[in-house]
């Protein structure tokens, strides 16, 4: 019997395994890989990548000057534009998929379909549904499949987490991930520099004419991705289920608005409200500010609290007013190379990675919810499982 949404999401928890620790390739031992989606976050996986002892061997992008940039960062790598025709073309061990959010999708089938290992970065999907095709296509194949939310390979993540699930913080009540950036601005529609192959970009998307801030700011359209909501969301709410052992929503409202992103559909400013069994969270957003920079997430108990960021966690015993000095503190940024590093040892020993599909499809859970509850303006349940 075929595996249904409740078997993705509360497998999340158990399918996770443990920090495994760093370990370099040997001189001899070089895996081969290609990207899909050479922008900018396409380019740092492929540097990340290669200095971790791999080689770029193939670039499929549908932006001229994208793949210009990116062959400098890979400059033995073949450039296609069809990331098709890279995969039936270019032998290699697995495959990097950087593009927007709605290509996700058809981009993991692809490479399941030619038997390649994926990094495919977070959110995992563009909807609830994807994220159950997705797994049980993962599922049906023998393919290594990792994906890129790399705070489940942070070492002192999951220190922190050990002291969570010792009971120091006691019964935990409320959760306040947060995020504050101060980078809205006016999308930029003027006419893009190069050449752009759009109905490629487009892929499953709606059919329309060129729009250049669309490309420009994809993540800021609901054809192409969830907003922020799912985007930084996916991190957060991943790491609030995941301390607290609790794999998904109950429910979700969520209000936003668009402050200073004009011409953005998803909002800058935003705060979604989770309903857990046995606690609540608030995820906020605001791009329009910075002060306290940067990502956070309050965890609050009876015995305590802990806040964890980029520069690592503290935690104060109650009450806060008597023990103003933390009484643990760990100071450790969160490394994307243990989380890479962490991939290329599963694709070699066939073990379960850090992020599996499961986890990925159980971070975005809460996020795709909340973005339900914005548009419908209403509290919205997640769907019986």
């Amino acid at each position: 019997m075929e595996s249904t949404r409740r078997d993705f999401v509360t497998a999340a928890v158990a399918a996770a395994p443990l920090f495994v620790p760093f370990r370099a390739f040997g001189a001899n031992d070089r895996p081969t890989f290609g990207v899909i989606g050479a922008g900018g976050r396409g380019r740092y996986l492929a540097d990340k990548f290669q200095k971790q002892g791999t080689q770029c061997v193939a670039i499929a992008e549908v932006y001229e000057p994208n793949t210009d940039a990116a062959l400098k960062v890979s400059p033995d790598a073949k450039a296609f534009v069809d990331y098709d025709e890279m995969l039936d073309a270019v032998p290699m061990d697995f495959v990097v998929v950087a593009t927007p959010d709605h290509q996700h999708y058809p981009n993991l089938l692809a490479c399941l379909k030619r038997k390649r290992d994926v990094y495919l970065e977070k959110p995992m999907s563009l909807s609830l549904e994807e994220s159950e095709l997705m797994v049980k296509a993962v599922r049906a194949s023998r393919q290594i499949v990792q994906i890129g939310m790399q705070r489940r390979s942070a070492e002192a993540l999951h220190k922190a987490k050990a002291l969570v699930d010792s009971g120091m913080l006691g019964k935990i009540t409320m959760v306040k991930p947060m995020w504050n950036w101060n980078i809205a601005r006016p999308i930029d529609n003027s006419p893009l520099p190069g050449k752009l192959d759009w109905k490629r970009f487009l892929g499953s998307a709606r059919d329309r004419d060129l729009d250049p801030g669309r490309f420009r700011r994809w993540r800021y359209f609901w054809d192409y991705s969830g907003g922020n909501m799912t985007d930084q969301g996916t991190h957060l709410m991943d790491v609030v289920q995941w301390f607290t052992n609790t794999p998904r929503a109950v429910s979700a409202i969520s209000y936003g608005q668009v402050a200073k992103m004009l011409g953005s559909e998803t909002p800058d400013v935003f705060c979604a409200v989770f309903e857990y069994p046995n606690f609540m969270a608030t995820w906020t957003l605001n791009y329009c500010n910075s002060y306290d920079n940067g990502w956070s997430i309050q965890f609050q108990g009876d015995e305590g609290t802990m806040i964890l960021d980029e520069a690592g966690y503290r935690i104060w015993k109650e009450p806060w007013p008597k023990n103003p000095d933390p009484v643990e503190r760990v100071d450790a940024p969160v490394p994307i190379e243990s989380h890479i590093q962490n991939f290329l040892d599963c694709i070699k020993t066939r073990q379960e990675p850090n992020a599996p599909v499961e986890v990925g499809a159980s971070a975005v859970s809460a996020p795709h919810l909340a973005n339900l509850a914005f548009k419908q303006q209403r509290q919205v349940r997640m769907p019986s499982l």
